[in-house]
């Protein structure tokens, strides 16, 4: 059954729903015409009677296109009423003409509309020999005109469903399409979330659980060394409480019951000396620091990347590396900045080591086109080299 036609579909497809619209639409005004005007009441209620009863059978039709035998059942019906109308009325042999789209709206297929196109060519002929009589003139004259229509139908019947097959191969098109677009969407949904997750991780490891595991070994320290050196466990207190309200601000700020975190809204250098300083009130290690002013080549992204791919370095020596020193410089580059932190500690095997903190800082790093390269080997000390282009930010 054919379907109201969409954007996109052949041309010849709209122009038959169009000629349908026009049949009707003519159809429609030979009504009113008849009922207005002085046709004899015989003809008048008889013409206007069949064209009622094809009409209802149209409209019902129409909604059930799912049943063919409804559609031969108009079709019957279609070619029952053009052959009394042709028969009732002189010029109603036209609606033959304007009818032909519906032997292929209605069949089933090619034959079964150029049987019923022809059957139609038949009826109205059929009908309007009986109203004009039977003479060799207008038997001639009736059937060369039916069967001029009659080939243009059987024309349309064998066209259309190569239209129809166009309109449908398109309509499955645009069905793949959408659910190209629909699985796309969902990909990409389930990618940002994945991605949410990472960046949540990432910024849990870095500040809450860093901060936490200093506390541990805060207390740790302090505890063991109350009995003996009361002053500095009092100092490891105190160093407890301050990471344990930077944790708070921190996990405020996770949550959104916080604007942002005041983390790196200094400058550079300052914001990673005061780390550093840390770390060694912490652990005793001896840091030393190479720390120039850089900031007219870092944004805040810039910043906040190199304080923690700091602070995680910092924390791989405290817990693994067993260090006496830690040095530090950040330098300018053309391309960029760089940031190298290297121990003298024990060293790691870099082929069998991918911890969270190593992927969590080459994730970070690689947000802004930069590379994080880590140099190590048992014995021989680690070092950690971050270089971050500034040209990846503009």
């Amino acid at each position: 059954m054919l379907q109201r036609p969409q954007r996109g579909d052949p041309f010849w497809f709209w122009m038959l729903h169009g000629w349908v619209v026009l049949s009707w639409t003519v159809i429609g005004l030979l009504a009113l015409i008849t009922l207005l005007g002085s046709t004899p009441p015989p003809q008048k209620y008889g013409s206007l009677a069949l064209l009622a009863v094809l009409a209802t059978a149209y409209a019902y039709a129409r909604r059930r296109p799912d049943a063919e035998r409804i559609g031969h059942g108009y079709l019957a019906l279609l070619v029952v009423v053009l052959g009394a109308l042709a028969g009732l009325r002189d010029g109603f042999g036209v609606l033959y003409a304007l009818a032909l789209p519906q032997f292929v709206v209605f069949a089933s297929g090619v034959r079964s509309a150029v049987v019923g196109s022809g059957l139609g060519a038949v009826a109205i002929t059929v009908g309007g020999l009986s109203r004009e009589g039977w003479t060799d003139a207008d038997i001639t004259a009736n059937t060369l005109s039916s069967l001029a229509v009659c080939g243009v139908s059987v024309a349309i019947a064998t066209l259309t469903p190569r239209a129809l097959e166009i309109r449908d191969e398109r309509g499955r098109l645009r069905t793949r399409l959408a659910d190209t677009e629909a699985e796309l969407a969902e990909a990409q949904k389930r990618q940002g979330a994945a991605e949410e997750r990472e960046r949540m991780a990432r910024d849990i490891h870095d500040t809450l659980a860093q901060g936490f595991a200093s506390i541990i070994v805060l207390a740790e320290a302090a505890r063991s060394g109350l009995d003996r050196d009361v002053e500095l466990s009092a100092r490891q207190l105190q160093s407890i409480e301050q990471t344990a309200r930077e944790n708070l601000t921190e996990a405020r700020v996770l949550v959104g019951a916080a604007p942002s975190s005041s983390v790196a809204t200094g400058s550079v250098a300052a914001t990673i000396r005061r780390t550093l300083d840390r770390f060694t009130e912490d652990t005793g290690i001896t840091v030393t620091a190479e720390l120039p002013d850089v900031d007219r080549d870092c944004d805040r992204p810039t910043r906040i990347a190199l304080l923690r791919c700091t602070q995680e370095s910092l924390a791989n020596v405290r817990k693994h590396a067993a260090a006496g020193t830690v040095g530090v410089v950040l330098a300018r580059t053309p391309d960029g900045v760089e940031l190298e932190i290297t121990d003298d500690g024990r060293g790691f095997d870099t082929g069998s080591s991918s911890g969270f903190g190593l992927n969590g800082m080459r994730g970070r790093v690689a947000e802004l086109g930069g590379a994080l390269d880590v140099t190590s080997s048992p014995g021989d000390g680690t070092r950690v080299l971050v270089a971050i282009p500034t040209n990846a930010q503009e």
